[in-house]
């Protein structure tokens, strides 16, 4: 009984070993399988490919243009001049393209400008052949039209502000000093037949006025060339000609071109005054003078005030868009040229004169 008794409880211990050691065994075997699943887990996360990453969007590029204007107008003068024929109405059509990019300013206008009176010089402004008081063409006659021109001029800068990248050059009204360059070039139907070209190069000062208002004043170097057609023809009438070709090259001389623009805020309409002065020194005869078929030249002023309106503002709320103006332009020594010339007076040298028109800016 004893031996079945002792036999029973060794049977139960052993029992109790054996159920410990399965369960311990159990407990390694979920441990180790959990620790290779853990395992697999983190070479399959290695192993998968990483999620694509948005990128940035990339920077647009500044625009080439921060301005860009375009404009196209008329204008009206009653009494133009056309120095040595005669007094005459113009009608004009112009175009004109304004931007500023990165480093500086452009100004283009071109200009279709037609003489309205054709009577022969010195009562008119006519266009060649009856500009030349031939026999078909006494002073006073009517046989042909009022001359046509077409000139066109662009005006350039490049800002030291801007080249440097600093306001360096900026200092109380003073708001930039800018490289300035500029050329002029013109056509007509006269007997003259002009054919002005020019080009200019200086330093333009930048000034900040009240009310959003600017002066520009500009001093450059200046050289220009023309053609002179009745030099041409001295050959035609038997005259012993000094410049058969008619070429004219001009001395190198100075100029000066102011701008102001002037807002009129200070009252409730939308009003603009606008200044501009264009000085150029003497430039000699540029062909054979005295004796020769040359003109002794001078310092030449040119100067214009403007009054515009901004209808487009004032009727539809649209500003800069369309306006009228009204100006007066005085013109002293037109083309150069000295009035009063060795042994004789050169007419028409004086421009002064109303003007009136429009404009429409796209």
């Amino acid at each position: 009984m004893l031996r079945c008794v002792v036999g029973a409880q060794a049977f139960g211990g052993m029992m109790k070993a054996i159920v410990k050691l399965t369960f311990l065994i159990a407990v390694m075997a979920t441990a180790s399988l959990n620790a290779w699943a853990q395992v697999a887990d983190r070479f399959a996360d290695e192993a998968a490919p990483a999620a694509p990453t948005e990128k940035p969007a990339a920077k647009e590029p500044p625009p080439l243009f921060i301005v860009n204007d375009n404009i196209i107008g008329y204008y009206y003068l009653p009494t133009a001049t056309n120095p040595g024929a005669g007094q005459t109405p113009k009608n004009v059509v112009v175009f004109n393209h304004f931007d500023v990019w990165t480093y500086g300013t452009n100004f283009f206008n071109a200009e279709y400008l037609k003489a309205t009176n054709g009577r022969a010089p010195p009562f008119g402004t006519p266009a060649a052949p009856c500009d030349q008081n031939g026999p078909l063409d006494p002073p006073g006659s009517e046989r042909c039209p009022g001359y046509t021109e077409i000139y066109g001029f662009l005006r350039s800068t490049l800002g030291w502000n801007q080249l440097s990248g600093t306001k360096m050059f900026a200092a109380g009204p003073l708001t930039n000093i800018e490289f300035a360059f500029g050329v002029d070039a013109n056509t007509d139907n006269t007997t003259l037949g002009s054919a002005k070209r020019s080009i200019q190069a200086g330093l333009q000062f930048d000034f900040d006025s009240p009310y959003k208002g600017f002066l520009n004043v500009a001093a450059y170097a200046y050289k220009e060339w023309q053609h002179d057609g009745f030099a041409s023809m001295e050959a035609v009438f038997g005259i012993d000609a000094l410049n058969p070709g008619g070429k004219v090259n001009y001395d190198t001389t100075w100029a000066i071109e102011m701008l102001y623009v002037q807002p009129l805020s200070f009252q409730p309409l939308p009003l603009t005054f606008k200044s501009f002065a264009v000085i150029h020194g003497p430039k000699g005869c540029g062909e054979p003078c005295n004796p020769g078929p040359g003109l002794k030249r001078t310092t030449e002023y040119l100067t214009q005030q403007t009054l515009a309106l901004d209808v487009g503002k004032l009727a539809w709320g649209k500003a800069d868009q369309f306006s009228v103006w009204t100006a007066y332009r005085w013109w002293k020594n037109k083309f150069g040229i000295d009035p009063n010339q060795p042994g004789f007076s050169f007419p028409f040298t004086v421009e002064s004169t109303w003007l009136t028109g429009a404009t429409l800016t796209f």
